[in-house]
């Protein structure tokens, strides 16, 4: 089974906090807010965000008030870069980046189904931007907020 690490997970519901609160007023987001909200731990948050620093993805405000926010407004984030980030390349498998990798893949037949379902997953989260994410959320939270929650729905009945 192919799976995104806790890194890559964990990376995109951070980067989805900074930018449900991206350019309110200039405020600075701290991790521990970001810990408290998406359950992480605070010394997880901060391995994760180094990455997404220096891939420009992210900027930190030292000093008193200090804290993160996204480098660039969510509509310009892709979901890919996150990733990319956090995990590396899409590749499936190592002869996909490294031809050499393998001597089987001049002739290798299923080396180019693993190239061709490399590309539809880049592509896939390449098409999908922090915007896009903050919408599906805002979506998601305004039917749980509809709906009685079963603990509301239970003491209603009582």
């Amino acid at each position: 089974m192919i799976r995104l690490s806790t890194k890559g997970r964990y990376g995109t519901r951070l980067m989805l906090n900074l930018a449900r609160h991206y350019n309110t007023d200039g405020k600075v987001i701290i991790l521990k807010s970001v810990s408290d909200d998406e359950e992480i731990s605070i010394r997880y948050l901060e391995q994760i965000i180094i990455p997404l620093k220096i891939n420009r993805l992210v900027k930190s405000i030292r000093g008193a008030g200090g804290g993160y926010i996204l480098a660039r407004k969510p509509s310009t984030i892709r979901i890919s870069e996150i990733i990319q980030s956090l995990e590396g390349s899409f590749c499936l498998v190592d002869c996909i980046e490294e031809r050499d990798y393998c001597h089987r893949t001049p002739t290798c037949a299923a080396h180019e189904i693993w190239k061709e379902a490399s590309t539809i997953l880049r592509n896939y989260f390449q098409s999908i931007s922090l915007q896009d994410l903050i919408e599906i959320y805002n979506k998601k939270n305004a039917k749980s907020k509809k709906k009685p929650s079963p603990q509301q729905a239970k003491s209603k009945k009582s």
